[in-house]
């Protein structure tokens, strides 16, 4: 097992903080390493792609749970899988396509564990019909705090607590996911143009429920009667027969295709209002008014920033701040206000998305509620962000709704309670099974879970 000393940051490149490194190779060393972590404590690790900082542990261990990949089987006959957390989405479509099965959850890069899609319970764009990610697994082996690999099985409180729980109450060490069956590894796609946010909210309540997939990007440099003006993409997994000729030869084909690399950083000058706002006049006007049935790619459909290995650099030296809130269903007009005040203050993103919310999962720090989910990334460096998104913090609490802990880096832990009902839950199980803290992070301690 390699153990070294680093400085370590979410995938948003804020509050670097260091901790001893230790890539264990077996079951045995992680357990090792849990049980000699010390006063600091340890916490997993995957491909680093949570924005905040809840894979970081300053001054603790961290684990790297990168090398215990094994894909251990796979029942092609039910889409059962059970592999080790440390194995990526990536890898699972690689050797689940060609048996025809798909992931059931992606979010916008496939370069996720298991392991941290399961602490993070993860949602894509179809949650409103699939929910998040731990709605999947059927059960987990999960490292605690005194060594004991314990299998936690979906429905226990347990495992409701590890769902979403950001790797707080153990690592886990393995699961047992169930896939969707596909046909294909082709999307058919439908676009239209929303012209404001009123227009948007219409069109996913009235066709959301024909889609598996469905997400908006959404202007907000855009104001006045144009205010959330917005793209909506919604698709579906293409069946063989329904594949031109030539793509049928080869249907389960996983070709995702690099793009140019980024450049190491974007000059700041091509961060601020004016590019920014030239770059979603673009974005939209290019956009087709109405276009049904083009055939892309998954990897194009799903991860288009995947081929661009270094755009988490895209907001400058300071990096970036990934705010995701969601408020509920009768909460519409919160979401206006909130969405006006980010068209008024002009805020240069260009990676804005919304989305609709069906059934929420039970995990008692997970995320996704039924309702309305806005997800945008801001440059750090942007003069008053903190306190404007303190702010936002306070409407989205105000309205009942909450944001999403695995991609925070910067809430107020007195709002902690009002946004997550279940988290007295949380803490009183975290402290029976983990009196000592041996699993902390640089979130966990900043917002006391």
């Amino acid at each position: 097992m390699s153990v070294d000393t680093v400085s370590l940051t979410g995938w948003g490149r804020t509050a670097p903080t260091a901790a001893l490194r230790f890539r264990p190779r077996s079951y045995e060393e992680a357990a090792a390493t849990v049980r000699g972590c010390g006063p600091r404590g340890s916490i997993a690790r995957g491909l680093g792609r949570a924005h905040g900082d809840a894979a970081q542990n300053a001054g603790g261990s961290v684990l790297d749970m990168t090398a215990l990949n094994r894909v251990r089987t796979i029942d092609a006959g039910t889409g059962t899988v059970v592999c080790d957390a440390g194995v990526s989405l990536h890898r699972l479509m690689e050797v689940l396509l060609p048996l025809g099965w798909f992931v059931p959850v992606t979010p916008t890069t496939r370069y996720v564990t298991v392991g941290g899609a399961i602490g993070a319970d993860i949602h894509g764009h179809n949650q409103h019909v699939s929910g998040s990610f731990s709605r999947h697994v059927q059960e987990l082996e999960l490292l605690t705090a005194g060594g004991e690999i314990r299998t936690v099985r979906s429905g226990t409180s347990l495992f409701d607590a590890t769902a979403g729980g950001l790797g707080l109450t153990g690592v886990i060490l393995s699961a047992t996911l169930r896939c969707h069956r596909v046909t294909s590894s082709w999307m058919s796609v439908d676009t239209e143009r929303a012209v404001d946010l009123d227009d948007l909210l219409e069109r996913l309540c009235a066709g959301d429920h024909r889609y598996r997939y469905s997400a908006a990007w959404i202007d907000l440099r855009a104001r006045g009667r144009a205010t959330g003006r917005s793209v909506l993409t919604r698709g579906e997994h293409v069946p063989r027969y329904a594949l031109p000729a030539r793509a049928r030869r080869t249907p389960l084909a996983f070709r995702p295709g690099p793009l140019p690399t980024a450049p190491a950083l974007v000059p700041e000058a091509l961060l601020g209002g004016t590019p920014a706002a030239l770059f979603n006049e673009v974005r939209y006007r290019g956009a087709p008014r109405y276009r049904i049935g083009e055939l892309q790619r998954l990897a194009a459909f799903f991860h288009p920033l995947d081929g661009l290995p270094q755009w988490s650099r895209a907001h400058g030296r300071a990096g970036s701040v990934r705010y995701q809130f969601v408020v509920g269903h009768g909460r519409e007009e919160a979401l206006r206000r909130i969405v006006h005040r980010l068209s008024r203050r002009r805020c240069p993103s260009s990676n804005a998305v919304l989305k609709r919310f069906g059934t929420g999962d039970p995990g008692w720090l997970s995320f996704p509620v039924p309702g309305w989910t806005l997800a945008l990334d801001l440059p750090a460096a942007l003069p008053g962000l903190a306190r404007f998104l303190d702010s936002l913090d306070e409407e989205v609490a105000a309205a009942g709704g909450r944001v999403c802990l695995a991609k925070d880096s910067r809430l107020r832990p007195e709002l902690l309670a009002a946004m997550y009902p279940r988290l007295a839950d949380f803490r009183s199980l975290r402290a029976e099974l983990d009196p000592d803290g041996a699993f902390r992070s640089d979130l966990s301690r900043r917002l006391s879970l």
